[in-house]
């Protein structure tokens, strides 16, 4: 059987008929005032897309709105579950539904599980599982409806496999790898893709004040490229996990 040019062709444009329309898709980025959030934030505005991304700093996000123009930002603490929901309103309300939707917000405590405070593990689970599951049931109807969208859930490659001092860290990746696992089923009639990243060791804020070689660590770009990649595909098709991980292997 030959190769269909016009029919792939078509299928491609599919998803690309808001620019043909002159109307830029959405994106939303949570946690996009720093790190990956940010680079994915800085990938996808190149790429003349509407960016809306959201944080719990008001002055980080006024630093990455005068670094990107046309850039929305909405102040909110992802580890509030009222705050997330209020989020999603406003967003459904004024933007409809999305085309991409990325669950970023985390973030990292290291610790033990038999001495680690409950605190933490509470803190955790809130910021980098909650964040995502309230974030994404808020904004799934619109594109249940619409039957089309895109949701990348930013996991880690905590989330398969333990390492010393993960903790509780480890746990709500290995949870957020499970959430959208069982998304990527659920949102199949719905022609929805759903893309588990899990990257290694990135530069971010995170490792800030470690001893350690900038060589070891990937570029966040690299995951905002990834991603961008991702999306790039025919509807047809899925990239449901992205694992990667430094050139010299997990530190």
């Amino acid at each position: 059987m030959g190769f269909d040019y016009e029919a792939e062709k078509s299928d491609y444009c599919c998803q690309k008929q808001l620019r043909s329309l002159n109307m830029k898709p959405t994106i939303l980025i949570s946690g996009g005032s720093k790190g990956i959030g940010r680079a994915i934030a800085t990938h996808f505005h190149r790429e003349h897309f509407d960016v809306i991304i959201c944080a719990r700093s008001p002055q980080a996000l006024e630093e990455v709105r005068e670094a990107l123009p046309g850039l929305h930002t909405y102040v909110c603490d992802m580890a509030d579950k009222a705050a997330i929901k209020s989020l999603a309103a406003e967003i459904n309300e004024r933007f409809g539904a999305l085309d991409v939707l990325v669950n970023n917000a985390g973030t990292y405590l290291p610790g033990a599980i038999h001495s680690e405070d409950d605190s933490v593990y509470e803190t955790l689970m809130a910021t980098n599982m909650g964040s995502a599951y309230y974030l994404t049931k808020g904004l799934l109807p619109g594109m249940m409806q619409r039957r089309s969208g895109t949701i990348f859930n930013i996991a880690s490659v905590a989330g398969i496999k333990a390492y010393d001092n993960g903790g509780s860290y480890s746990i709500s990746k290995f949870a957020m790898v499970g959430f959208s696992r069982n998304l990527r089923e659920e949102m199949k009639p719905y022609n929805i893709r759903v893309v588990t990243v899990l990257p290694g060791a990135v530069k971010t804020a995170s490792w800030d004040g470690v001893d350690i070689d900038e060589n070891r660590l990937m570029p966040a770009s690299d995951i905002a490229a990834l991603v961008w990649n991702a999306w790039s595909l025919s509807d047809r098709t899925v990239v449901e996990d992205i694992i990667v991980r430094p050139a010299l292997g997990d530190l």
